[in-house]
């Protein structure tokens, strides 16, 4: 009985699909959430979706499954549970809402159009430029690509757009150049490194100017309306406050990546020798590419809005469409072709995964658990009697770190900012609030370091598979610290001389 027993234990642990001791964990912890009451001021639906949401990040954390089985297994376990509607019909619903999305689809279509720059050979020829222009090191590397998101920061309103839709594919193809590729179990070389720079390039970029993620103009208004109209952000305005520890935080992050994460080809004497050989063999643009490079060129265009700054508003075009117009081109100029849209498995993995995860949040919002959250921190601090500089610390520190339950920055900004720099603005003394205020837009920025859905373009990133999760979660973890010190510190100084406070 016994002998079957085990061989039954062996033939279930031969065949399924996911790590059977984490699968306890996991569980244990999904039971345990759900045994507690729920908390004073939320429903037990809420509060159930609470438990099933920091269940899916714990299996992910643990790699249970792969992620987009975990995702799935949120979908299900939220369409059986109907903790967001009494139905069925209306619980599935609710599950598959963010499919629709158009951040979502942004990110699908700009992993699908990165195909073009590998198929078409464009990214491995702008990697050997990048190469032979600053490929002594690969740490000159990763300040090349630093310095590629800061051009394009002012003019990319799409944070997703630019890091992951233009910066990323010339990051894939660098690495690429160098045989860096985790398909071969060779990220370690270069790319894990480079990725990690590509991706913490853009929450810098993104906090330094207004016009460098969608978020921030949003974050504009409610600065304004929280200090009564006394601190309006205007474009220059915060270019000008972001500037200094802005840079002093790009011309750390390259390093401090380094550090954390070293390649393994550290110095490459004759990378660029090989770069411009490889250029030389390659020879005069292609048709193709030159098609490539236009298409890049028009999303750029129309990203950085320049049709609304000469004709007006109407001429509008939200980042998605952009991203959508140019895949078309490239399927109806041959560029590249449908079986390469439906053979990127990174791009539907990464919308069935990242779905999920915007799903969770959105819900989490929905039934009131942001609201709750929000209004326990305030009532807390204002009954702790902490003196200004604790008070300022603690908002900032539980607004930028409450990041960690929420897969998109408009979605957090939305549901918390507010009422986070009210409670601040009634708490602290108003000579102080200004330098609050300027730590709390940078903050909104800097929290997309944390993780691997932090924002959209993390996804993208992570899902090309050069970074583990708990690398990712690690330099996350260090960067966004060592940003809020930088601002706080350097920032907060150079806004003093700025006459801000």
């Amino acid at each position: 009985m016994l002998g079957k027993i085990a061989a039954m234990y062996r033939y279930f642990v031969s065949v399924v699909p996911f790590r059977l001791g984490p699968a306890i964990v996991t569980t244990v912890v999904l039971v345990t959430l759900l045994l507690l009451p729920a908390p004073e001021g939320l429903k037990a639906d809420a509060w159930t979706l609470v438990a099933i949401f920091l269940t899916t990040i714990v299996a992910i954390i643990l790699k249970v499954m792969p992620i987009g089985v975990m995702a799935m297994m949120a979908i299900v376990i939220v369409s059986l549970a109907q903790v967001t509607s009494h139905s069925s019909k209306g619980a599935i619903a609710d599950a598959l809402s963010s499919f629709s999305s158009p951040l979502i689809w942004l990110i699908v279509v700009a992993i699908l159009i990165s195909r073009g720059l590998k198929k078409t050979g464009l990214g491995n020829r702008i990697g050997l430029m990048f190469i032979a222009a600053l490929g002594k090191r690969t740490l000159g590397i990763g300040y090349g690509l630093a310095i590629c998101e800061l051009v394009l920061a002012p003019f990319t309103p799409s944070n997703t757009a630019r890091g992951g839709g233009i910066v990323h594919p010339i990051m894939r193809s660098i690495a690429g150049a160098f045989d860096s590729d985790p398909a071969k179990g060779t990220q370690g070389k270069v790319g894990t490194y480079l990725a990690l720079v590509n991706y913490h390039a853009n929450p810098i970029t993104s906090a330094m100017f207004v016009t460098a993620t969608a978020p921030n103009p949003l974050v504009v208004d409610y600065v304004a309306r929280a200090s009564g109209q006394s601190l309006h952000l205007t474009w220059t305005t915060w270019a000008l406050c972001m500037l200094l520890p802005g840079l002093l935080c790009l011309l750390l992050m390259p390093l401090v990546i380094y550090l954390l994460n070293p390649p393994e080809l550290k110095a490459t004497p004759n990378a660029i020798d090989y770069a411009r050989g490889e250029l030389a063999r390659m020879g005069p643009l292609s048709g193709k590419e030159r098609v490539m490079m236009g298409v890049f060129a028009l999303m750029l265009l129309l990203w950085a809005n320049l049709p609304a700054m000469i004709f007006g508003d109407a001429y509008t075009l939200d980042p998605t469409v952009v991203a959508f117009l140019g895949l078309f081109a490239l399927i109806i100029t041959g560029t590249i072709d449908w079986d390469d849209v439906l053979s990127e498995k990174s791009a539907w993995d990464t919308l069935i995964w990242f779905g999920a995860l915007v799903m969770l949040a959105e819900q989490l919002n929905k039934l009131g658990v942001i609201a709750w959250f929000s209004a326990d921190m305030r009532d807390a601090i204002a009954a702790s009697g902490m003196d200004w500089p604790a008070i300022a610390s603690v908002l900032v520190l539980a607004f930028v770190f409450s990041h960690y339950l929420f897969a998109s920055t408009t979605a957090h900004i939305s549901a918390m900012m507010l009422a986070f720099l009210t409670v601040g603005v009634q708490l602290i003394p108003p000579p102080y609030v200004p330098p609050f205020l300027l730590m709390m837009a940078a903050g909104s920025a800097i929290m997309m370091t944390l993780t691997h859905y932090a924002t959209g373009t993390s996804p993208i990133i992570f899902g090309s598979g050069y970074v583990t999760m708990g690398q990712w979660w690690r330099a996350g973890a260090v960067m966004c610290v060592l940003e809020l010190l930088v601002f706080a510190v350097v920032g907060g100084t150079w806004w003093k001389v700025l006459g801000f406070w």
